[in-house]
């Protein structure tokens, strides 16, 4: 989430029109053309990135009072989307226009600072992202992962934890069998139920 809570944002929300998604819903896609600058009021956005083999990788969430670095590339660039957008939830928010955006930007410095300041914190996930996915021990940053959940369910498939790091369900699915082993995790069809974060964050940090 960015820095800039909610209530800075409201003096925007008049400035575009209202926008609602119901869960699953997919908000843009490759090739998209970017159209407007989108204010998250309630609910998330997933923003995955999917390459030629079919594998997916979960960027970043967009959430209340966050945006889009990947729809503000759009707007400054001219360039369309080059990942996918999936509602979370059911989403509500403000769309303000390429041509509004662009004015604010001009004119309104707080508006400028909002921007910017969430670009740069999204610029900063997506580099722990690449991060992540260039050191190759998936265990580690499941471990990790998992971990930052704190104890207790974690509704999500496999084949969903997989998206998240970037890697194969199968890989994703030994990994958790051996945490499981070590009494760190429970699974179940569905979910995952996290019972040592502390042994796990250790594990994870190891190396």
């Amino acid at each position: 989430m960015s820095d800039a809570p909610t209530q800075d944002l409201a003096a925007y929300f008049a400035q575009g029109d209202a926008l609602e998604a119901p869960d699953g819903a997919c908000l843009f896609r490759p090739g998209d053309e970017g159209r407007a600058f989108l204010i998250v009021k309630s609910g998330a956005v997933r923003v995955e990135q999917t390459n030629s083999a079919g594998r997916t990788v979960v960027l970043y969430r967009v959430e209340a009072g966050d945006s889009c670095v990947l729809t503000t590339t759009c707007l400054l660039s001219g360039k369309p989307y080059s990942g996918y957008g999936y509602a979370e939830g059911a989403v509500t928010a403000v769309a303000i226009s390429a041509n509004r955006f662009k004015s604010l930007l001009a004119s309104d410095n707080q508006f400028q600072e909002l921007v910017f300041r969430g670009f740069a914190a999204r610029v900063g996930e997506l580099t722990d992202v690449i991060d992540d996915l260039l050191e190759h021990r998936t265990d580690l940053r499941l471990a990790r992962w998992l971990a930052r959940r704190g104890k207790g369910q974690l509704r999500m498939t496999r084949q969903e934890l997989a998206q998240e790091l970037g890697t194969a369900r199968e890989v994703a699915s030994r990994t958790l069998k051996s945490f499981e082993r070590r009494g760190w995790i429970s699974i179940s069809r569905g979910s995952v139920d996290i019972l040592k974060p502390d042994a796990l964050e250790a594990y994870g940090n190891a190396l």
